[in-house]
């Protein structure tokens, strides 16, 4: 069991920035990959971007050049800095843990909207 637990969200206008924050309840190398995700109302959830145990990111098109994912293994906790933010990036952002098991651990959300 890997428990999940987001900050950081906010409200902000266009261009501005914002940094998530993932805290995990045990060592992040202990999973595969870590990984945000996000969800606006009437869509599917999909795929920010994601760093795997031996420090390889992805990220979506979409997202690519305005934001980084990094960790803090001495803290257990993932970070999403997001710059230049704009009005499509509103949603709900999910953290996630994949196992080598395959189990997939979410967190609760954190709000983010962005204001034009």
């Amino acid at each position: 069991q890997v428990n999940l637990v987001e900050s950081g969200g906010g409200l902000v206008q266009a261009g501005e920035s914002l940094r998530l924050s993932c805290a995990a309840s045990r060592s992040i190398f202990g999973s595969q990959q870590m990984g945000w995700y996000r969800q606006s109302p009437g869509k599917q959830r999909e795929l920010v971007a994601t760093i795997t145990r031996g420090g390889v990111t992805n990220y979506a098109d979409s997202v690519k050049g305005r934001f980084t994912i990094s960790r803090d293994s001495a803290k257990n906790t993932v970070y999403l800095q997001m710059n230049s933010l704009k009005p499509e990036d509103t949603a709900v952002y999910y953290c996630a843990a994949d196992q080598f098991s395959g189990i997939k651990y979410w967190g609760q959300g954190t709000q983010v909207t962005v204001s034009s």
